[in-house]
C-alpha cells in the first residue's frame, strides 16, 4: 500500500550546510526512525556520528554504511541506555574512537501502552527506565565529558550540546499512554533543570518535541488512508511529519547558529499543540 500523504504537500529538498564540521555526535536509538534521520542529518552537517542501538545491529550497521557511502564517518555501538554500565561503556567507546563527544542526542525511547487499570508495573517501569532514566544517564556522561574538555573555540563556541528527544506529550495528556506521557513530562523538566545548572559551563541543553511523525512506532496512525485522514483532524498543517523534519532541526539546534538557544522545548508538530478542536468550537 502506498503511504498516504496530503496531495498539496511538496516536501523540501534543501540540503544541510556543514554547520557541524569537526564535531563528534552520539545519537541514542539511531538504528531506526527519528534517530536514524537525526544521525544522517548530523553527518550531512559534518559531524562524525556514533550510531547507538539496543538490539538491532543489522539496522545500525546499515545506517553507518549509508553515512559512509555519502562521505561521512560513523560507528555503531550497542548499549541499553537504561543500564548505567552500558552507558558508561558506550561513551568510553565513542571517546576512544573519536577523541571526544561534542553533541549528545538523547533519542532512545519506546512505548508500552495500556489503560491505567491494565498497565503492569513492569511496563510502567520499562518506559520510565528507557525514556527518562536513560536520558539522565546519557546526559550525565555527556556533561562530565563536556566539563572535562571545555570549549574548543575552533570547533564550537559551546563546550557541548545536549538535545533531548521529548514529545508534544510533554504537555498534551494522552489517555492510554500514561507511562509515555509521564516520561516525556519528566524529560521536559529534567532538560530545563540541567540547562539551568550547566549553562555557566557553556553547555547548551534543549529538547525537540515531535508531533505525529511517520515512523514504525506509530504505523497504525498513518498506514491506511482512513487512519491518515483521521490523523489530519489533529494537524492544522495537514500533513504528517517526516523523520527528516526532525533531523534537520536537530542539526541546526546542535550548531553554533543556535548558540543562544538554551533550556527550550522546540515543538515540531504541524500545529498539533494549537488545539485544532477549537478551530470551529469554543
Amino acid at each position: 500500500m502506498s503511504q498516504p500523504n496530503h496531495p498539496d504537500v511538496v516536501m523540501p529538498t534543501c540540503g544541510i550546510p556543514q554547520l557541524l564540521k569537526g564535531q563528534k555526535a552520539l545519537v541514542t536509538g539511531s538504528s531506526s526512525g527519528i534517530g536514524t534521520a537525526v544521525a544522517i542529518s548530523l553527518a550531512q552537517a559534518g559531524a562524525e556520528v556514533v550510531i547507538n542501538y539496543a538490539g538491532n545491529e543489522k539496522s545500525a550497521i546499515e545506517v553507518v554504511d549509508q553515512i559512509k557511502k555519502n562521505g561521512g564517518n560513523a560507528i555503531a555501538v550497542q548499549a541499553d541506555v537504561s543500564k548505567e554500565d552500558d552507558v558508561e561503556r558506550m561513551f568510553a567507546t565513542a571517546i576512544e574512537a573519536f577523541g571526544t563527544v561534542d553533541i549528545l542526542v538523547n533519542n532512545a525511547g519506546l512505548q508500552k501502552d495500556a489503560p491505567i487499570d491494565e498497565m503492569s508495573l513492569e511496563d510502567w517501569s520499562k518506559v520510565i527506565d528507557v525514556n527518562l532514566t536513560g536520558q539522565f544517564l546519557c546526559a550525565r556522561a555527556a556533561v562530565r565529558e563536556f566539563k572535562k574538555r571545555g570549549v574548543v573555540a575552533d570547533v564550537s563556541c559551546s563546550a557541548g550540546k545536549i538535545i533531548c528527544m521529548s514529545s508534544v506529550h510533554e504537555v498534551i495528556p494522552w489517555a492510554g499512554h500514561i507511562n509515555y506521557a509521564a516520561s516525556k513530562g519528566g524529560v521536559m523538566l529534567m532538560m530545563k533543570s540541567i540547562a539551568q545548572e550547566v549553562a555557566p559551563f557553556r553547555i547548551r541543553v534543549n529538547s525537540i518535541c515531535p508531533g505525529a511523525i511517520r515512523t514504525p512506532i506509530n504505523r497504525d496512525a498513518w498506514e491506511t488512508q482512513e487512519a491518515y485522514d483521521s490523523l489530519m483532524n489533529l494537524i492544522p498543517y495537514k500533513r504528517i511529519g517526516e523523520p527528516a523534519d526532525i533531523g534537520k532541526a536537530a542539526a541546526w539546534l546542535a550548531s553554533d547558529q543556535a548558540d543562544y538557544v538554551n533550556g527550550t522545548s522546540m515543538v515540531i508538530d504541524g500545529g498539533m499543540c494549537l488545539y485544532p478542536g477549537f478551530t470551529t468550537g469554543g
